[in-house]
């Protein structure tokens, strides 16, 4: 199966909050499912640990992830919403298939409780911690229009600038 190109930063998809998706028949559904085949296999070509829809240029709110604990299986969620956060946070090292090559400090909840639809619109509720928990969070920030360096402070981002204007001089139109 062909794979879809990534759109990468500072393209103005990544910054726009994605459109609502209406599961409505079972058409619509089959058309959500083949999307998701084609973004978990982008996903995996790309080496990468989640995708969001913006990312393939598409506003629409469906995200896929791997699975942490089996990394062949990966799961789609469809209008995700965190509606829950842990008061404990974690700073890790993220990357991010849009900025490629840039890997910075974030700090995220260490917990968090997503609500969503399966791509065939049945409802979802699941707790995560640790590694899922910080995937969730940010493919729910491309949702919203956020990259992870809109979670660095300004003067982390200031001296990213040259790798900035590097990613932003490789990346295409679209």
């Amino acid at each position: 199966m062909k794979t879809l190109p990534i759109v990468t930063f500072p393209q103005k998809i990544l910054k726009k909050k994605a459109k609502k998706v209406l599961i409505r028949q079972p058409t619509d559904s089959s058309d959500i499912g083949e999307l998701v085949v084609k973004m978990k296999e982008t996903m995996k070509e790309a080496d990468g640990i989640g995708l969001a829809a913006p990312q393939v240029n598409l506003s629409k709110q469906i995200i896929v992830v791997q699975d942490v604990e089996n990394p062949d299986e990966s799961f789609a969620f469809v209008n995700p919403s965190i509606t829950q956060k842990s008061r404990g946070q974690e700073t890790e090292e993220e990357g991010c298939l849009s900025l490629p090559g840039l890997y910075i400090l974030v700090k995220r909840a260490a917990e968090v409780e997503l609500v969503a639809q399966t791509p065939d619109g049945k409802e979802v509720r699941l707790k995560a911690q640790g590694l899922a928990a910080r995937i969730l969070q940010h493919e729910v920030d491309h949702l919203n229009g956020k990259l992870i360096i809109d979670r660095i402070n300004p003067l982390k981002r200031l001296k990213l600038r040259h790798e900035l204007k590097e990613i932003a001089k490789h990346s295409k139109s679209v």
